[in-house]
């Protein structure tokens, strides 16, 4: 089952919603309408057009953090990093980059614009509130003024809370940026992420200590915390690895199997070799790859009688010999892959693995 639906596209960015946000979709939705004045609708007659408004406001509101996701994209687009994708989840959105820009000045602009579209949200429906009020005095004893002015503030503390330097937030890449005019991207890096990891507990004491806990608090927390984490981790190996060719670290003794072996004796030939994955070679053509977890799939009992063309992934992942290591690494994170199969003048040469990146990362830090 998918995590994800495409809802569509901007700016030729996909747009997608992550399965949590069918969660707090009307999760969201009864706040508003339990939530006292100014807050909510809970005084609002009859009930149905309490929640109708507070339906129409979560609705609004993930728009407007939709829009602070494509103010990123914007400047990223801008700068040639590719967007895979955003997607909003349960605490909010998330822009897929392949790579953020080393340059310290074009990150803390992509950092900084999510945050300057939130604030312009804001004092926009901040203004038009006033307006119409000042046109129609009446105005301001109407759900609709109490909605917009809702949007309003929630749009210009969205902006403040992602300006607080907790790393990978905005505001942690703003301060990663200002580290990275002094010292290496590595060490700029490691500085970033240690101080949101400390903002991350900070959080998580704050949301501990409430009474009752503040489990959004919690969430975003745990969120920071294992962000900074991945991304330092994510930050030494493709930096690490950025100078050095596939081709330096690939197997050349290439371990292919037949797609007419059947997946009895391919468990056979897995325990004898000590691979985890095999190309699937007809004579010299490729014809896909299979892993042990395509072997585990299959009962035992069927074994005998299932061939490795029945279950073998055709749509084989590869690479240049000739291409960045880190490229390879990005490959393997983004398919969720173990391997991938190096190929030159589209005859298979090598195979990389994990663990061959893991190796030569471990050997270049020595």
């Amino acid at each position: 089952m998918a995590s994800s639906f495409r809802i569509g596209t901007i700016m030729g960015i996909p747009i997608l919603i992550h399965i949590s946000f069918l969660i707090v979709l009307p999760l969201f939705a009864l706040i508003f309408a339990s939530a006292p004045v100014p807050y909510g609708f809970q005084d609002v007659q009859p009930v149905f057009l309490s929640y109708i408004l507070s339906f129409i406001t979560t609705i609004l509101l993930f728009a407007c953090v939709l829009l602070h996701e494509l103010g990123h994209s914007y400047f990223a687009k801008r700068y040639g990093v590719k967007i895979q994708n955003i997607t909003l989840f349960l605490i909010g959105g998330v822009s897929s980059m392949e790579e953020m820009p080393r340059n310290p000045s074009q990150e803390a602009k992509m950092a900084f614009a999510g945050p300057m579209v939130s604030f312009f949200i804001g004092f926009v429906l901040f203004i038009l509130n006033f307006g119409i009020t000042l046109l129609v005095a009446s105005y301001a004893d109407t759900p609709f003024y109490r909605l917009v002015g809702i949007l309003a503030t929630i749009n210009i503390g969205l902006g403040v809370f992602n300006l607080i330097p907790a790393f990978p937030m905005d505001g942690g890449r703003i301060l990663r940026a200002w580290f990275a005019r002094k010292m290496n991207y590595v060490r700029a890096t490691h500085n970033a992420a240690g101080v949101g990891k400390f903002f991350a507990l900070l959080m998580a004491l704050a949301g501990l200590l409430s009474n009752p806990w503040n489990l959004w608090l919690l969430l975003i927390a745990v969120f920071v915390y294992m962000g900074a984490s991945s991304e330092e981790r994510s930050t030494v190996i493709t930096t690490t690895l950025e100078n050095v060719l596939v081709r330096d670290l690939m197997s050349e003794d290439v371990v292919a199997v037949s797609p007419d072996m059947s997946i009895d004796e391919l468990t056979q030939f897995m325990f004898k070799h000590k691979h985890m994955g095999y190309p699937v070679m007809e004579g010299n053509v490729l014809k896909g790859i299979i892993t042990f977890t395509d072997v585990r799939n299959v009962p035992p009992i069927d074994r005998p009688a299932i061939l490795v063309s029945d279950v073998m992934t055709r749509d084989v992942v590869s690479i240049s010999p000739d291409a960045s290591a880190t490229d390879a690494f990005k490959l393997l994170t983004t398919k969720n892959i173990g391997r991938l199969v190096v190929m030159e003048n589209d005859e298979v040469i090598g195979i990389l693995s994990r663990t061959d990146l893991m190796h030569a990362m471990a050997l270049l830090n020595e």
